[in-house]
């Protein structure tokens, strides 16, 4: 009896340890599906499945149960609401969302959260914009006097806001700030019952191939780095390492899948969510509005220095301790376990402007033949107009005389030298100071089914 008692004793310690060692771990993650700055940490992880791959399997996660909970949001701002409620681990957003997350934390001073990779960025600070309905009459930020912009608050995008009306010397008395969602915004653009709507990539973009806003302002005007990234809870980090690092080892590999055929990502980035493939093309593709880096660069902590202090001085934001916050310890080691260096990639900046010179004046999306490169504009839009007409033409795309941004070339403002070399532009005032220094003429993109037996472009008045 004393033997079969000891057994069942030895049986009950080793259950006990069994159901230890099969701890269920939660990875939660909040991520924005409608934001495509955010995707090498979102939904192309999730729909990839990524973080499986490299999920610790060994030692105290021996027999762990891992259940994920992705949550998909309009925008930053609700990420961070629900990790201080401890529904989510990680959070993915951008600039102006990350630092808010970061301070409300530190606010509570029992709470943190780590800044422990990045996802994706711009240099100039392009993928925020300000859009205005097609047929409104507004062309710059100070005909919004006396006009609504509607914004997600809390979004990069409402930081973007508050910077610009700042340079423009606005404040939220001459301009009323309305807060709406980014899919709310762009309704109302294109129902025209709203005087602006600032958003963030690539709601912009969306609107312009739909043809229902028109950009006015673009984040790239600011001449601030526009960044995502990712933050996780301090406690979870502190807890489940291994698991933090798993993740940052998945956002590089998502990387790596983008760029092995952009093509092939934008189009199954259309199915996961919703935002047409020519969208995605435009920041994905080589020469995108996108640059894919996890890595934590000094002059990204000098960037998120300066959007603090933008809050700060419009609205009651808490102190940032950015020595606490900022943590590239897991970064280190995931790409150390891979293979990486981590300096080399940290120590590289991609400048649209000089970088995306060197390639292809001109890209079209063929229907049947896919993307097709021009080596110049004239070239893309004798074929564009064929395409058009051929019913196959998907959209075009140019690069921004100034800033080296690739642009859908119907709605680019084109200038006409004299020796018949088309340059692109961005903005309408660019495209005026070429013509003051170097001569030329202004020229817009048109519908091609109206051009049989015309020139490809229709001169404006």
């Amino acid at each position: 009896m004393k033997n079969s008692a000891l057994c069942v004793q030895v049986l009950a310690l080793f259950l006990c340890a069994g159901s230890v060692n099969a701890e269920s771990i939660r990875i939660a993650i909040g991520h924005q599906s409608k934001c495509t700055d955010t995707y090498s940490a979102g939904i192309i992880v999730k729909e990839l499945e990524l973080i499986q791959k490299y999920l610790p399997k060994e030692g105290k996660y021996k027999n762990a149960k891992y259940e994920f909970d992705w949550k998909d949001y309009d925008s930053g701002a609700p990420i961070t609401n629900q990790m201080l409620a401890n529904k989510l681990d990680f959070g993915v957003m951008g600039d102006y969302p990350l630092i808010v997350n970061g301070a409300k934390f530190q606010e509570t001073d029992s709470l943190e959260t780590l800044y422990v990779a990045g996802t994706g960025y711009n240099l100039n600070g392009s993928g925020n914009a300000i859009v205005v309905p097609v047929d409104s009459d507004v062309y710059t930020l100070a005909d919004l006097k006396g006009k609504s912009l509607s914004v997600p608050v809390g979004s990069a995008a409402w930081g973007m806001a508050l910077k610009a009306l700042q340079d423009a010397g606005l404040n939220t008395e001459d301009v009323l700030i309305k807060n709406q969602s980014p899919p709310v915004g762009a309704a109302n653009i294109a129902q025209n019952k709203v005087g602006a709507h600032g958003d963030f990539c690539p709601w912009s973009e969306i609107m312009e191939f739909r043809g229902t806003g028109r950009k006015i302002f673009d984040g790239s005007e600011a001449g601030v780095p526009y960044l995502h990234g990712v933050v996780v809870r301090k406690d979870y980090a502190d807890k489940y390492p291994e698991v933090v690092i798993a993740f940052i080892k998945a956002i590089v590999t998502a990387g790596e899948w983008v760029r092995e055929d952009p093509v092939r990502a934008a189009s199954k980035l259309e199915e996961w969510t919703g935002v047409e493939r020519e969208v995605q093309y435009l920041y994905f593709s080589k020469g995108g509005a996108l640059t894919l880096d996890p890595t934590i660069k000094p002059k990204w902590i000098e960037a998120l220095k300066f959007d603090h202090a933008v809050l700060v001085k419009e609205k009651s934001i808490p102190p940032l301790n950015f020595d606490k916050w900022i943590y590239d310890g897991f970064i280190r080691t995931a790409y150390k376990e891979m293979g990486l260096d981590y300096e080399k990639d940290m120590s590289y900046i991609h400048d649209p402007k000089p970088e995306n010179m060197k390639l292809h004046e001109a890209e079209i999306w063929h229907k049947d033949k896919g993307v097709l490169a021009y080596n110049t504009i004239t070239e893309m839009l004798d074929a564009a107009k064929k395409y058009k007409t051929e019913k196959t033409l998907r959209a075009s795309y140019v690069y921004d005389d100034v800033t080296g941004l690739k642009l859908f070339g119907n709605v680019a403002t084109y200038v006409k030298s004299k020796d018949g070399k088309y340059t692109a532009f961005m903005r309408k005032p660019d495209a005026e100071k070429f013509i003051a220094l170097n001569g030329g003429e202004i020229y817009t993109f048109t519908a091609l089914a109206e051009m049989e037996n015309k020139p490809s472009i229709a001169k404006l008045n």
